[in-house]
């Protein structure tokens, strides 16, 4: 962990608010988990069904829990392995952090800039009303998109950089939709884990 203090962005939008700390982890800890995860992680690409096509996901994944609860998402039911060490590390300082304890996390591997995952809201019935999803981003930087269902004017983006951590909390998942878009640049590979709560 990186002992000198955090910098926290803070962004209180209508139902929703996100916390943003760009440097969670410092560089060098975080290029080790990077490499880490890229070299150990037992990735897979599935296929997922949006609006009644069914093509292989834009992007690789990985699922890991404390428990044998699976994850179900886009016609996908994901069955998790068991936490490495690493990822309790990580897990255990995520919840110092958030104050909340987590028991899943999504691992994904967005290998280039046509790897994405399209606007969605993690807002599955296992996750519970108002769930807090904290995501922490290892590699290339890439662009987080959100927008409000109903607001129309209320479009954001946040760029998640190597070593950041991203807190959705409050009615986010409800009223709000994310996106990691597609990029044209030429960029390398970004892996991301989102902790969450299986209910």
């Amino acid at each position: 962990m990186n002992l000198f203090p955090k910098e926290k962005t803070i962004f209180k939008r209508p139902n929703a608010e996100l916390i943003y700390i760009e440097n969670f982890y410092e560089t060098g800890i975080a290029s080790q988990y990077f490499n880490h995860f890229k070299q150990n992680i037992n990735w897979q690409q599935d296929h997922i069904t949006v609006f009644g096509k069914t093509y292989k996901q834009p992007r690789l994944t990985a699922l890991y829990a404390t428990n044998d609860k699976p994850y179900s998402y886009s016609g996908l039911t994901m069955q998790p392995l068991y936490f490495t060490k690493e990822l309790l590390q990580i897990k255990s300082d995520v919840e110092q952090e958030v104050m909340h304890q987590f028991t899943t996390v999504l691992l994904n591997l967005y290998r280039n800039g046509n790897d994405s995952n399209g606007w969605h809201a993690d807002n599955e019935k296992e996750l519970g009303k108002h769930p807090i999803i904290a995501s922490v981003s290892f590699g290339e930087t890439r662009s987080f998109h959100f927008k409000h269902r109903h607001i129309t004017e209320e479009r954001h983006k946040i760029n998640l950089k190597h070593g950041s951590l991203l807190i959705m909390k409050g009615e986010m998942q409800e009223y709000w939709l994310h996106q990691i878009p597609k990029t044209k640049k030429v960029i390398g590979e970004r892996i991301n884990l989102t902790f969450r709560t299986i209910l």
